[in-house]
Parts: C-alpha cells; sequence; structure tokens
C-alpha cells in the first residue's frame, strides 16, 4: 500500500472538516481513483471535486497521472499568492505589512531608471454586481506550491520582456481589513517604455491563474470563498 497525505484548502477545507488527512491506497493510483476514493469517504465533495486542483508534490497533476509514493497531495479550488541574484527576484507570502520601499529598493540595481508596479488592496465597498461592504478578507495559501509557482511567473515575465530586471511577487495573507494592501508585483527595467508597465499587469493576471491562494469575504451579505474559473494545462 502507498500512504500519502491529501491537505485540502478554502471552501474544499471546509466541506471535509480539516485540513488534511492521511490516505492508503494500492500502488499505481491514479488521481482519479483517489478522487473517487475521497468522494465515497467525503459525500459533500459531490458538485465540488469536478473543478477541484489537484497539485502532486507542488506540481499541478491531472486524471490519469499515478500517485508516487509517500506523495503530498493537496486539493484546492480554482485560484482567484526570495533569493536576491544579478537580476534580483524576490518572491513572499507573508503575514506581516508589504512594505514597498524596502522590496523596491532591493530590485533597483545601478541601471534601473523605471518601476512598474501593482498593488491589491481590500475594497470596502463594493458597487459592482449589487451594493456590499466588506468587513474583512481573510486569504489563504499552499505555501510550498505557491512560492513555486511564484517563480514560473517571475521566469514568464523575464523570458517574455527580457530588458527587465528586478521582480518582487508578495502575496500577503490572514485577516486583512479594509485599505490593506494584500498583493504586490513590481518590476523594474531600464527605461518605462521597455515593457514594464505590462510586465506588471502580466505578472498579476498570471498570478491569479495559477498561484494557489484564495480569499474568503465576509461582508454585509454573508461569507463566501471567492473562487476562479481558470484550470491549468498540462505544463502549467
Amino acid at each position: 500500500m502507498n500512504q500519502i497525505t491529501v491537505y485540502f484548502f478554502a471552501s474544499i477545507k471546509e466541506r471535509v472538516g480539516t485540513n488534511h488527512i492521511l490516505l492508503e491506497l494500492p500502488e499505481k493510483t491514479t488521481v482519479r481513483n483517489m478522487k473517487d476514493l475521497l468522494l465515497e469517504r467525503y459525500p459533500n465533495l459531490q458538485g465540488t471535486l469536478g473543478s477541484a486542483l489537484i497539485a502532486v508534490n507542488h506540481e499541478y497533476a491531472f486524471e490519469e497521472d499515478i500517485l508516487p509514493e509517500e506523495a503530498e497531495v493537496a486539493l484546492f479550488p480554482p485560484v482567484s499568492g526570495g533569493v536576491l541574484a544579478e537580476n534580483p527576484t524576490i518572491v513572499m507570502i507573508t503575514e506581516d505589512t508589504i512594505d514597498l520601499n524596502d522590496l523596491l529598493e532591493k530590485i533597483v540595481l545601478p541601471t534601473t531608471g523605471a518601476a512598474g508596479l501593482f498593488t491589491g488592496m481590500v475594497r470596502q465597498v463594493t458597487s459592482r454586481g449589487g451594493y456590499k461592504q466588506t468587513e474583512y478578507l481573510e486569504y489563504e495559501a499552499y505555501k510550498p506550491m505557491a512560492e513555486i509557482k511564484m517563480h514560473q511567473v517571475a521566469d514568464e515575465i523575464r523570458s517574455r520582456w527580457p530588458t527587465i530586471e528586478g521582480i518582487a511577487i508578495v502575496q500577503r495573507i490572514g485577516r486583512l481589513t479594509k485599505g490593506t494592501p494584500t498583493v504586490l508585483i513590481a518590476c523594474t527595467s531600464p527605461h518605462r517604455d521597455t515593457g514594464v508597465f505590462d510586465a506588471a499587469k502580466y505578472g498579476i493576471d498570471r498570478l491569479k491563474e495559477i498561484v494557489p491562494v484564495w480569499k474568503k469575504e465576509v461582508s454585509s451579505t454573508g461569507e463566501i470563498w471567492i473562487e476562479g474559473e481558470y484550470i491549468p494545462s498540462l505544463g502549467e
């Protein structure tokens, strides 16, 4: 038998009632077989497992993949979060305040003349789709995989915009209240017209697609996990 550890996140964790379990499976069990077994054990996952994303040892996995021995498996809904080098790259999942000035200082080189950045924050009042007031957001991340995928986003940025010098990708987790910065994507380059703004925009869009970070919104109308619709393909 093969014993694996299965971690649950966001709304799936709430349906199961725990953040992880140990599961014994026959040798050469596929991801699909494992999902069937989980559904038998946790019937309230019905309607959720079909759209759930699976990661095995911090990489996305698919239905016919065979689970390796003692694998670390994670189940989560579609996501809605460094080491300095010659061209510095900083990735971080943190519960601490995002210090913009400190991060910019770390990704600025002597040749840097421009920085493009995006900072998301907790919005108190939402009018799109109906008025509501947000009391707070609660962010959660599958940290080991999230950091790997944040490095992947940085690599993708560099492959598309070779002039980018420094990159910082930071996601804050925990309970965050109105006006609090939640995420930062910052890119630096020698000049403003070399794609630095497009690179930062690509960074936040890509983070929302493949980095396993979720948020629960607690508002005047109740609470809900905000889940995306993007399904990563093979190789992402």
